[in-house]
């Protein structure tokens, strides 16, 4: 007689099996990462580029408007971007241009017969990178820090949730990718339709200039996407100052997005899945 098995015994089998997984990918990124430093930090050069940038240019712009840009010092612009640059380590996401190469080469094929979500593939990986990338980024974080020197106004409360919004950010900014990604299924060339959205990110997610300096109606428009959420807020939270309500807010805010997105990837996933067909070889 075949012995019985409690629904919750194979539940929590199967949880530690997916834990399995993503510290065995979690940790063989880690290792990649480390292999292939040279290339490890020019990613993060470029990442770290970027924001510096940016932040030359306002604090330009800063000391030739008297010192102040719609209460932007020149110092609150350096906590700003420097911010910005360690979040951009960690808050990756993958490219749906992945996507559309393992459906195009057929490597897709072979990561459907594994037991496991592709998508659990794709953010044990970002995961792995995303800490690699972080720890690497510190000695490039003290630099900026002495040569800008930092207006951060940080309680403990903002930093707790910093620490919650960056990894939930990941998280809904992954399934965002993933989903335009899984368009694949469909259509063989996505390229198009990641730039358009990546056009869009990049002008209401706080990445070129603070959301806090955009007119009125565009700062109303980038409270209704995910952009917001995924990169500004945890920024604006940690360098402060924040209202007790606004920081709840913008969690809930980050969590409703990522099941919202969570949703959407499930449900285009199991459509898409039925029209796939490797396209080479």
């Amino acid at each position: 007689m075949a012995e019985f098995v409690e629904p919750g015994r194979i539940v929590e089998g199967r949880a530690r099996s997916l834990a399995a997984v993503y510290r065995g990918v979690v940790r063989n990124a880690m290792i990649n990462a480390a292999q292939y430093r040279v290339n490890t930090l020019i990613e993060l050069a470029l990442m770290v580029g970027e924001p510096v940038v940016y932040l030359a240019v306002w604090q330009i712009v800063a000391r030739t408007s008297g010192g102040v840009v719609d209460g932007f010092t020149a110092g609150r612009f350096a906590a700003y971007f420097i911010v910005w640059s360690w979040v951009r380590t960690f808050v990756q996401g993958g490219s749906p241009s992945n996507w559309e190469r393992r459906v195009r080469d057929g490597s897709m094929s072979g990561l459907l017969m594994r037991p496991i979500h592709p998508v659990h593939q794709n953010l044990g990986l970002w995961i792995g990178f995303g800490i690699a990338r972080a720890t690497m980024w510190i000695p490039a974080g003290a630099v900026l820090v002495l040569a800008f020197r930092p207006d951060m106004h940080t309680s403990v409360s903002q930093v707790f949730v910093f620490l919650l919004a960056v990894p939930l950010a990941m998280l809904a900014r992954t399934f965002t990718q993933d989903t335009i990604g899984a368009g694949a299924f469909w259509f063989t060339r996505i390229g198009a339709i990641g730039s358009i959205v990546g056009l869009v990110e990049l002008l209401a997610s706080g990445r070129m200039v603070p959301l806090e300096l955009l007119p009125g109606w565009a700062q109303a428009v980038t409270w209704a996407l995910p952009f917001r959420w995924t990169f500004a807020f945890p920024i604006e939270a940690l360098i402060g100052p924040m209202a007790a309500g606004r920081l709840w807010t913008g969690l809930a805010m980050e969590a409703g997005w990522l099941i919202v997105m969570g949703q959407l990837l499930r449900w285009v996933w199991s459509r898409g899945i039925r029209h796939y067909s490797a396209v080479g070889g």
